[in-house]
Parts: structure tokens; C-alpha cells; sequence
């Protein structure tokens, strides 16, 4: 290697500063792994940002690589990254490769076998004499190739191990929900089910995590169930980081071009394709975050949306096809380009009349809104109007 080699590890950047300080640690054991100077950066919310790291550096080496400490190419990996990469490389006279995310490696299917592993030894349990389902949980994204990417680590986990089955789950964005996908293997009978976050950090989504996972231990007696810890910083993630560092030297790096909405035009993904579009949608999400200096701000706050829609997914709403129903209509909005955020909710007390779906501030409640309704209500919900036929009431 040469003695002007060094490394950017990007990580997304928080405000609590625990998330921040595991990023500088793996950058720390990355340099003494490979024997380069490592630096931190952060896209957002955390000091100093990526363009600074790179600044930093660039008075003493002629090559820099940057590697996104990110589990999944989604849209900072896809957009945000590769921008400050090219602004970087119109103003330094350096060589700077880009790195791809963590994405699936055999190192983290081992990790998630010992964080799996880990819970069976406290519940007591072992899978190659009882019946285990584990959860891998992630944060979840509306980037279809990045959810798809947890699908594949659970089945790759599955395979060649002992354990009844393994699913994908996530914690918000998209499906199918934590609690959801415990509800379903419940059916199966198992004598214990292990749930995995599958998150670098321990914060807010992790909690979240713990506790759908407590309810339903409390809710199922006749199958015990735990929550494993984070990835971390365990050292097997130097062991994927050091292979993503040699891909991008080498000039070897491969993204799933094929599946990526920045790429190609997916159903329901239309208005999101590559090229101008991303990468204004890049700078406009980087000068939203700009100010990194406001200890006061929330974290990753957005604009609230016009809004917010809530589509029953109860037992009842479900029968009736409330899951399709909730799908098409956020395709259907975001074909519109409606500023609408559109969830799930449990229960809202009107069995037998649904799928129920509730919009505020509006304050309307629809009934019997079938799946092939979406694209009514998501034209209602752009025009600002009511769907008469559907209303249930008024509040």
C-alpha cells in the first residue's frame, strides 16, 4: 500500500453523541487494521462533515477513499455521498475513490448468528433441540432495493442452521412491521423466538425494538422470546469495511443497478429516478441539515406533511384487504407527489365497516374502502376534496 493512502469512513451522523463516538472507534480500528490514517466524517447532524474529513487530509496524501459506514445503499449512499465526492474532487488535487455500504457480507450473517445466539443462551434455549424463529429487524426504508437486502440476510442466516425459520421485519417506513411479523410466526408454534435489531447504534429504534418484542413475550405465553444487541462496534465489521476499502482502490466496486430506483423506473418509484433528480434531491437534503452547530434542533427533523393518513390494519381491516389497500395508496400518492405520510394504526373501533381509513387534520374517516379505491382517495388527498361515497364521518 502506498504512504499516501487514506480513509474517510462516513457515517450518517447524530445527535446522540454515543452513535457518533461508535463511528470514530471503527475508523480507529480500521487504521490499525490496515495500517492508513482513518478519519470519521458525518453527512449530517455531527461534526466534522464529510467534505471537512476530506479537507483535513488532503494537504498530506495524494489518494483518499471513502466508505459509507452504512448497512444499506439507500438514499445517503446512492445520492448524498457520491455528491460530496464529486464537489470533493473538483476542489482537492487528490485522488478519491468511493466505497460501497456494508450491504450483505458474510462476517455480518455470522455476527447475526452470535447476536442470535446470545439471546438463546439467556431464554435458555437451543436451537438444534427446540424450535427457534429468529426476527431480523431493520430500521426500514422506502428504497425497495435496501429493504430487499434484509430479506436476503434473514434467508442467508437461515440457511445451513438449525432454526426453525428466520424472517425479515422492520420498525417503521415499510412491511412487514415488527409486531406484524411476530403475530405470523406465532402461528408456527415455536418454543422461542429471538429477535435481532439489525442497527449499528443503540438509540431510540433499538428501545423501540426491545419493547414490541417484550409485548409480545408478555402477550404469547407458550413461546418465550428476547431481543439480542446491536452490531456495535464489533470487529467483524473492520473485517467488511477493510473489503469494501479494497473494492474501491481496485476499482471494483458493484451497486444492484438493476433493482435501484435512482436507477431505473420501479412501479409505484416513477418520480424517483437518477441523474438531475437525485442529486437535487441530495443538495436540497444536505442544506437542510446544514447548520450542524444547533445543539437545540431536533434530530432529523423534517417538514411536517400536509397530511397524515391512517390506514386500520387490525385483524378485521386486514381480512377485508386494508395491507393491499395501505400499499396502493402510497404508491398512488407518490405517483401524485402528494405531501402525505400514510401508516398503519390498530383498532379504530369500527369493526366490520372497514378497511377504515382516518386523514388529519381533515379530520374524515372513510369505511369500506376497497384496495382499488387508492387511487380515488389519493386524488382526494392531492385536490384537497372528500371522497363522499366513502365517508364514514366526520370528527
Amino acid at each position: 500500500m502506498l504512504d499516501d493512502e487514506a480513509i474517510v469512513l462516513a457515517g450518517h451522523g447524530s445527535r446522540r453523541e454515543r452513535s457518533n463516538e461508535q463511528v470514530r472507534e471503527l475508523a480507529v480500528g480500521l487504521e490499525a487494521r490496515l495500517g492508513l490514517p482513518a478519519d470519521a466524517g458525518f453527512i449530517e447532524l455531527a461534526e466534522p462533515s464529510i467534505e471537512e474529513a476530506i479537507a483535513s487530509l488532503a494537504p498530506a496524501v495524494s489518494d483518499v477513499t471513502v466508505i459509507p459506514l452504512s448497512l444499506f445503499a439507500a438514499s445517503h449512499v446512492k445520492a448524498d455521498v457520491p455528491l460530496v465526492v464529486n464537489e470533493a474532487r473538483a476542489e482537492h488535487d487528490l485522488a478519491i475513490h468511493s466505497g460501497r455500504h456494508l450491504g450483505v457480507h458474510p462476517s455480518i450473517v455470522e455476527l447475526l448468528d452470535d447476536r442470535a445466539a446470545a439471546v438463546e443462551a439467556d431464554l435458555g434455549v437451543d436451537r438444534a433441540d427446540d424450535d427457534v424463529v429468529a426476527v431480523v429487524c431493520a430500521r426500514g426504508s422506502s428504497d425497495p432495493d435496501s429493504n430487499g437486502d434484509v430479506h436476503k440476510l434473514a434467508r442467508l442466516l437461515y440457511e445451513g442452521r438449525d432454526f426453525l425459520d428466520v424472517e425479515a421485519a422492520f420498525i417503521g417506513v415499510t412491511e412487514p412491521l415488527l409486531e406484524d411479523a411476530l403475530h405470523t410466526v406465532s402461528k408456527r408454534r415455536p418454543d422461542a423466538v429471538v429477535v435481532v435489531p439489525y442497527m449499528l447504534g443503540d438509540g431510540v429504534l433499538t428501545d423501540r425494538i426491545r419493547e414490541r418484542t417484550a409485548e409480545f413475550d408478555a402477550d404469547y405465553p407458550y413461546a418465550v422470546a428476547g431481543c439480542g444487541e446491536p452490531l456495535g462496534t464489533d470487529d467483524r465489521l473492520l473485517e467488511v469495511l477493510a473489503d469494501r476499502f479494497e473494492e474501491a482502490r481496485t476499482g471494483d466496486v458493484s451497486m444492484s443497478c438493476d433493482t435501484c430506483k435512482y436507477k431505473v423506473d420501479l412501479e409505484g418509484f416513477e418520480g424517483e429516478a437518477g441523474g438531475a433528480r437525485a442529486m437535487l434531491r441530495a443538495m436540497t437534503h444536505r442544506a437542510a441539515h446544514e447548520d450542524r452547530s444547533d445543539i437545540d434542533a431536533e434530530p432529523h427533523v423534517h417538514d411536517a406533511p400536509d397530511k397524515h393518513v391512517s390506514v386500520c390494519t387490525n385483524r378485521t381491516c386486514a381480512g377485508q384487504g386494508a395491507t393491499e389497500l395501505l400499499e396502493r395508496l402510497r404508491q398512488a400518492a407518490n405517483r401524485r407527489d402528494v405531501d402525505v405520510t400514510i401508516t398503519r394504526s390498530s383498532c379504530l373501533d369500527r369493526c366490520g365497516e372497514g378497511p377504515n381509513v382516518a386523514v388529519y387534520p381533515d379530520g374524515v374517516w372513510y369505511g369500506g374502502v376497497a384496495p382499488d379505491e387508492a387511487d380515488s382517495l389519493a386524488a382526494s388527498l392531492a385536490e384537497d376534496r372528500i371522497v363522499s361515497r366513502l365517508v364514514d364521518q366526520t370528527l
